[in-house]
């Protein structure tokens, strides 16, 4: 059974552009459209299209993705969110208390995806300067406290990064549901990581799945998507999308014929603190059948939870909502 989760905006006005301010002749003071309103019809929108949960990944120039998750699970009644974030963003204890309140007031509604391995530029201007094993190093401790502190009364651990003396949580914090551990990357120590830490390993779409030595650990693929009613519509957009990033409608990549990945999805790659390029990564394109095609093939493999992205995200969100997921409704789940 598979589960399909949508990525939400992070950063800027998520693909739909500037919105225009109240004409001179309304009084009313509100802003017309804030950061906070955009998000918050991204995140209702993931809820009514029925998703099973969405994604607030990690963006060094964004949004904070737990202050943003808070503030979905406040305004929703069932979406389970999904909170990127690095190690050194805080110590293990902070982040175990901060995520023990927000599962009591959502009802273990809360997930994590520890973001390890980033760019050592963009590590840096977070103020983290580990590099190379040892942020895996960090990341096996910072898991280990985090479910020490939070399942264990007096917890008393010494390590390498951390310390912790007489701790674990008591009453209200404690007796939740410790969030589900999401963590990525192919390198030796990703894997050694999730084998010890994971609930679900996510790939990149067109990462080598099947190599992946993780038995009991599920798999997820984060996996930009453009769907649209017939081949010929989607690939109109396809380069609309293309063209948009700067790109020339000649040089439209053609799609892999072994692995039906378009390698034309513009991703924002960190290049260090004070600028970012611009890159292009793979999904899936093309009509919503054969979109729901290339998903299975992922089910094939073993993939069982879906991170899909669209821009624009809430347009999109509703359009995968009432024709792709129908679609998948003999692989579809809702976890919740």
């Amino acid at each position: 059974m598979a589960r399909f989760l949508i990525t939400l905006p992070i950063g800027g006005d998520g693909g739909r552009g500037p919105r225009p301010d109240f004409p001179g002749f309304v009084t009313d003071l509100r802003r017309a459209f804030g950061p906070s309103d955009h998000l918050a019809q991204a995140g209702r929108a993931a809820e009514i299209a029925g998703f099973g949960g969405a994604f607030v990944p990690f963006d060094p120039e964004g949004e904070e993705s737990l202050v943003v998750a808070a503030g979905l699970l406040r305004r929703s009644r069932w979406t389970r969110l999904t909170a990127g974030f690095h190690p050194g963003v805080a110590t293990p204890v902070y982040a175990a208390k901060v995520t023990a309140s927000l599962q009591r007031f959502s009802a273990d509604r809360l997930d994590w995806w520890l973001d390890v391995d980033l760019d050592p530029a963009v590590a840096r201007a977070q103020g983290d300067f580990l590099q190379g094993a040892d942020r895996y190093a960090r990341a096996e401790e910072f898991l280990t406290v985090a479910k020490g502190v939070w399942s264990e009364e007096g917890y008393t651990y010494e390590g390498r990064f951390y310390q912790v003396l007489a701790g674990g949580f008591t009453p209200p914090l404690s007796g939740h549901r410790f969030p589900a551990v999401h963590l990525s990357g192919t390198s030796p120590e990703a894997y050694a990581l999730s084998a010890r830490h994971a609930d679900v390993h996510v790939f990149d779409p067109d990462d080598d799945i099947e190599a992946a030595p993780l038995p009991g650990v599920a798999y997820g693929v984060r996996l930009p998507v453009l769907a649209r009613d017939d081949e010929s519509e989607a690939w109109e957009a396809a380069r609309r999308l293309w063209t948009a990033g700067g790109q020339a409608a000649g040089t439209l990549p053609d799609p892999d014929p072994r692995t039906r990945l378009w390698h034309g999805f513009p991703r924002r790659a960190a290049d260090g603190p004070g600028g970012r390029s611009r890159s292009y990564g793979p999904g899936l394109v093309g009509s919503f059948e054969t979109v729901a095609a290339g998903i299975r093939d992922y089910i094939d493999r073993g993939v069982g939870v879906f991170f899909l992205e669209a821009t624009p995200y809430i347009e999109e969100t509703y359009r995968l909502g009432e024709r792709l997921l129908p679609l998948l409704a003999k692989e579809r789940t809702h976890v919740r």
